[in-house]
């Protein structure tokens, strides 16, 4: 059987709220988007296309440095910041398609904003796609102290749980069942299922558990400067 078309798709237009210019603010001494293009380039040898989807000439300057292809710039109506992900998603899968004569399988969805994703987290999402069974495959990370056991809801001035009684005394790591949401690192969909259904998750959605210190998302000028020192760190030779 023939490799499956898997067209990945770095996401970054010009303008964002949180924080000015984000996809190629300079963290550790590389924009933002850098981060996610080295780690698409690493595992390209799996894809059919690697792209960059962007309204910004300054952004697709950036990609073409690293050596991502721009093969279109996004039409401004899809670059708002109402604008949900899945028409971007199928725009870019309508435009390769036609540019390459090729019948897509996959679209794998790779947001600038989770710098610490790595190859290995691509390849390891690919393969359980690969063994079927799903419509897609969407990373996650364990969450503790967002559990829903300690959600609350005030109604008539009383502190009520939002959905889960939570028993007073019990320690986070000991709640049950564990939870898990989404950290915007992996999103990889059957085509059918975004094309045809407007959907990025579909109905079975398979896991990928990444680990805590991975799973950081950059949505403010918070999670920038944490970011920037977690960088920084690593990057640090060993003394």
């Amino acid at each position: 059987m023939a490799d499956p078309k898997i067209l990945a798709i770095i996401p970054a237009r010009g303008g964002s709220k949180g924080v000015p210019r984000k996809n190629i603010y300079l963290v550790a001494g590389k924009p933002l988007i850098a981060y996610t293009l080295e780690a698409a380039l690493a595992v390209r040898h799996r894809l059919h296309r690697l792209i960059v989807s962007t309204d910004d000439a300054e952004i697709a300057k950036v990609a073409r440095r690293y050596g991502v292809d721009v093969p279109f710039m996004r039409p401004a109506d899809l670059a708002g910041d109402r604008v949900p992900m899945f028409p971007v998603l199928q725009h870019a899968v309508q435009t390769v398609e036609a540019m390459d004569n090729v019948h897509l399988d996959w679209v794998l969805l790779l947001q600038p904003t989770a710098p610490f994703r790595t190859p290995q987290d691509i390849e390891s999402a690919l393969d359980l796609a690969a063994g079927g069974g799903c419509d897609s495959v969407i990373s996650v990370v364990q969450v503790f102290a967002v559990h829903p056991n300690l959600m609350k809801r005030i109604e008539n001035d009383r502190l009520l749980p939002f959905c889960i009684e939570e028993q007073e005394g019990t320690r986070r790591q000991d709640y049950q069942p564990p939870a898990y949401m989404r950290n915007g690192a992996i999103y990889l969909t059957r085509r059918a299922v975004l094309m045809e259904q407007n959907s990025i998750w579909g109905q079975v959605i398979r896991p990928y558990i990444m680990p805590e210190e991975r799973s950081v998302s950059i949505d403010s000028e918070m999670d920038m400067k944490l970011a920037e020192l977690m960088l920084a760190e690593r990057s640090r030779p060993d003394l």
